[in-house]
Parts: structure tokens; sequence; C-alpha cells
């Protein structure tokens, strides 16, 4: 699982290509999850669930490995090229293991309703009710042009609940300063053998099985 000696090291090799010291790091793994694959049935089949979770983000994992290896090598030989040639596959891989990685846990079996408690204050205070941040977030989720997530965030600065859009995988707090809370990824292999080409009913469907009590954890350790 993403630790944070691990997001540590990402980070470095994203935001300092001119590091001159070897930083001695875990290797990455992919995180178990909580549920059975057919666990979130009817909305996300066992089908999709096995593939994207076993297939697609054990990819994500093995290439960040393999580029933070070549990265470690680059930065012990003091090769900047390497390094700056390095950046796209840190961030494309890094991001879609730390997405992912929320990703599972904002799901459950016993998920959907309403949050409670103060991200349920929040979200009210932000949006004016839980159906129009709903809304909010469904309509940047499915207007992400080709592949990418939805993301609710905490602005710590400001302590307020943002709404926003990533492509690819970038990571939401990475690229935005955001702390993820939570995201829907909207890659076609997430909801294509199911949803084929209609993104809407995938997003709408999605709602059922939100984690908020996953989601209330994240935002109370953001605000911290």
């Amino acid at each position: 699982m993403l630790c944070v000696v691990d997001v540590v090291i990402l980070c470095a090799a994203t935001l300092s290509p001119a590091l001159g010291t070897v930083i001695s790091r875990q290797k990455h793994s992919l995180p178990d999850l909580t549920y059975d694959y057919g666990a979130l049935e009817p909305h996300i089949s066992a089908e999709i669930m096995q593939l994207h979770h076993s297939k697609h983000h054990a990819t994500y994992v093995n290439n960040l490995n393999v580029a933070e290896d070549k990265y470690k090598e680059a930065l012990a030989k003091g090769d900047v090229t390497a390094q700056v040639s390095l950046q796209p596959a840190l961030r494309f891989n890094g991001g879609g293991h730390i997405n992912h990685s929320i990703f599972w846990t904002n799901l459950s079996p016993n998920g959907g309703g309403e949050p409670t408690g103060e991200l349920a204050a929040a979200i009210k205070r932000d949006f004016g009710s839980f159906q129009a941040m709903q809304d909010k977030m469904s309509a940047a989720t499915v207007a992400v042009q080709g592949s990418g997530w939805g993301w609710l965030g905490l602005e710590k600065e400001t302590g307020m609940l943002r709404i926003t859009a990533c492509p690819n995988q970038d990571p939401l707090q990475g690229t935005t300063g955001l702390v993820p809370l939570l995201g829907i990824d909207v890659w076609e292999h997430a909801y294509y053998l199911q949803y084929k080409n209609v993104r809407p009913d995938y997003v709408k469907a999605i709602w059922n099985i939100i984690n908020w009590e996953n989601v209330s954890e994240r935002f109370q350790s953001a605000k911290k």
C-alpha cells in the first residue's frame, strides 16, 4: 500500500529532478480490497472490479516501481537528463497508484445515502445542499474529456470544499493542492464493460456505493 515514505519519494521524484541524494524506499504494492469483487454489484460488476484492481491498478504499481528504480539509478549517477525523462512515467503511474488507492476505499457495498456530521455541514455550507454538491460533481465528472477523474477535495488554506476534475492519472493534491476526499474514476476501464459509452449512467450509479464514512474520515484528517 502507499505509505508516507512512498509519498515522500514520489514527491521528491516528481518535484525535484535535480535532487542530489539517493533516498531509500519501500516497494509499492497493490492494496487489498476490504470487499469481494462482486460486492459492489449491481452498480459495478465483479468482472470490472477484478480487471480494474488486479490488472489496471497492478500495472500502475509495477510500472511505478520500475520507474522509481530507474530514477534512483539516475540520481546515483547524477544523470539529470534521465531524471527529467522519467517524469512522465512517475507522474502517470504514481498518480494511478495514488488515485486508485483512494478510490477503492471511497466505495463500499454498504455505501450510498448522504454523509452526516461535520462533512454534511461543510457540504451544505459550500454548495447549499448535498444534492447541489452531487449534481455539480456529477456534471464535472461526466464532462471530463477522454480519461480522468472527478474529485471532491479540501482547500486547506481556506477550509473550503472544492470540486474539480483532473485529466489522465494526474493526482489531485500534487497538481492542484487540494486534499482528495472523494474521487470518481472515469477511465473507460472503470465502467465500459457494463455501461458501454453511457458515462452518465455509471456516474449516477456510483453514488449508491459511496463510502461516506471513509470520505468523512479523510475530511477530518485533512483538516488537521
